[in-house]
């Protein structure tokens, strides 16, 4: 009471009185908005999304606008502020005594949402406007000179804290400004990530027999695979996204191709069914630097996300999961990274993808199209845009193992050739704790065609228990084995912040490529992996493989394979 009484006295005092207390006044202002501005992110909420890789299925942030305020008179006005909230008293205060508290037109607070700069501003402003309100209509005869004596004993023994502030806020600009003189750029962003891994195994019995009749007789050696790339993401409005990404990594080249995937024990054991390790598949390969992502993502209207590009991955966008999708941070295993069978072009390709959810609700859709080699308009030359079961399926398309001829791929090339897809998905997701995700795919492999639907759902429990699964039934005409319908599965269970926080623990088992027609059993790979972050920077894990009736062969033993994968990012 007694502060209230000192401010109400100097409002009314002469002009150097009223300029002392605006000098004061902006000191308090400052502070505030120091405190406050570097308190709160500039977006008014984290998210946690991993560096170096910018893979977000659903960024879909909504921020409300200031403009859609209005001032508030009175606290019952607020539909959703209680008498016993802890805050009620001090906004019965700011509302009723100052009148700087503004609401939402449907006649909410909305206080446990963070707040973000814009309305922070909004509310600042508020209460300057009330400030020159109270000065202009003060009257002259309140003020006492022990009431001026007070503040000013007030700033000076507060002197040596404000001129701090002052000069570490004077040290902010000066080094901003420094920065935005030598910044790489004003739109683009680098991002950038290494994964290097040690990885060793081998299998019981005397021999692996793949799916192709190929024998192995003798253990893999221990191998170091490399995964590197740096991304440019480059935004000229703010919502929208150029991604170049340039990357790199292990692998060798096998009769003049690259062989991606096999440069561990489980890939080059059985590298057909999704066994190898998945940051290990994708070109390039033998150290060669390429462009594994080109595209532009906007939004024409709030709601709705286009991604185009000649160097794109449809499975960025669809089949995410929060457990079991990105190999660097999860799941190695490939057939665990997403649904097997339903993005059989899957490696980079040119194509587009329309993300659409509707008033920022629990439903979204997804629609995909993507074409394999789309540079080529004419019919011939190496097909590399597709999985390795691809392989499999239709042999004479490709290069034989141990065989030098060039391989002569049918179809057509380019844009609209005859080997591509078109994916749709529809999400439900009406928590962070709960999605499920119907999908369909379906297009030509080399003028094959080919349907697979698939399904994808997570739950978590107590916001660190993880249930997660996804299924998939498909048909591919014309194969090597005749018409096929293969199916997929895989399950498992997750742990977030065990021993320590932001790690990751995980369990998943799976049936990759159930085939009748192909070998005498069925394939079932497993895998256990526990992801520590020294850092945010810095994830060390290590992970343990196993498969058994590896390429559907009931006579194979198990492959085991464990890996020590460490991933830097910045």
């Amino acid at each position: 009471m007694r502060t209230k009484k000192i401010i109400k006295n100097i409002i009314a005092t002469s002009n150097l009185q009223h300029k002392y207390l605006m000098h004061t006044i902006s000191y308090f202002v400052a502070i505030l908005s120091l405190l406050l501005l570097t308190t709160y992110p500039s977006n008014g909420q984290t998210l946690f999304i991993p560096e170096g890789e910018t893979e977000s299925p659903n960024p879909e942030d909504v921020t409300q606008s200031t403009s859609d305020m209005s001032q508030v008179t009175n606290v019952n006005q607020l539909t959703d502020v209680q008498p016993n909230d802890w805050a009620f008293q001090a906004l019965q205060s700011l509302v009723e005594r100052y009148g700087c508290i503004a609401g939402y037109p449907n006649g909410t607070f909305r206080g446990n949402r963070a707040m973000t700069r814009y309305e922070f501003a909004a509310g600042l402003n508020a209460c300057l406007d009330r400030v020159n309100e109270l000065i202009a209509t003060a009257t002259a005869d309140l003020v006492k000179k022990e009431d001026l004596a007070t503040l000013q004993r007030l700033q000076e023994q507060f002197s040596a804290e404000l001129a701090t502030i002052r000069g570490r806020v004077d040290a902010l600009e000066s080094y901003a400004a420094e920065l935005e003189a030598n910044q790489f750029s004003t739109t683009t962003k680098l991002q950038g990530q290494s994964i290097i891994s040690v990885t060793a195994g081998a299998f019981d019995g005397n021999r692996i027999i793949d799916a192709t009749g190929r024998q192995i007789t003798t253990d893999p050696n221990a191998t170091v695979i490399l995964r590197a790339g740096l991304d440019l993401n480059t935004s000229f409005s703010g919502t929208d996204l150029l991604k170049l990404r340039l990357e790199t990594g292990s692998g060798f080249f096998e009769n003049g191709r690259p062989v991606g995937g096999r440069d561990n024990t489980a890939g080059f054991l059985e590298p057909f069914f999704g066994s190898t390790i998945d940051y290990s598949i994708n070109p390039p390969t033998d150290r060669n630097i390429e462009i594994s992502r080109l595209h532009y993502d906007f939004r024409p209207i709030p709601d709705l996300m286009v991604s185009v590009g000649p160097v794109i991955r449809t499975a960025d966008y669809l089949d995410y999961n929060s457990y079991a999708k990105l190999s660097f941070l999860d799941f190695s295993t490939q057939a665990f990274s997403g649904n097997y069978i339903l993005f059989p072009v899957s490696i980079p390709s040119a194509g587009a993808v329309v993300s659409w959810k509707p008033g920022q609700g629990a439903f979204s859709l997804r629609a995909a199209y993507a074409a394999v080699d789309a540079f080529n308009p004419s019919d011939q030359g190496t097909l590399n845009g597709v999985l390795p079961f691809v392989e499999l399926l239709y042999p004479g398309n490709f290069i034989p193992p141990g065989v030098g001829a060039p391989a002569t791929p049918s179809g057509d090339r380019g844009l609209f050739g005859d080997t591509y897809q078109g994916s749709v998905e529809l999400e439900y997701a009406p928590s962070r704790s709960f999605a499920l995700r119907l999908q369909y795919s379906g297009g030509e492999i080399f003028d094959n065609r080919f349907d697979v639907i698939g399904a994808n759902f997570e739950l978590t429990l107590a916001q660190k228990f993880g249930i997660f699964g996804r299924y998939g039934f498909g048909s591919y005409n014309n194969t090597a084995f005749g018409d096929i319908n293969p199916n997929y599965w895989m399950a498992g269970i997750a742990m977030r912040d065990l021993l320590t926080r932001g790690a990751l623990a995980g369990f998943a088992v799976g049936q990759p490529f159930i085939a009748n027609q192909i070998g005498n059993s069925t394939q079932t790979n497993y895998e256990l992996f526990y992801n520590y972050p020294f850092s945010r920077n810095v994830q060390v894990t290590p992970s343990v493989q196993l498969v058994e009736n590896a390429g559907n062969q009931g006579s194979n033993g198990t492959i085991i394979m464990g890996t020590l994968r460490t991933v830097f990012s910045f």
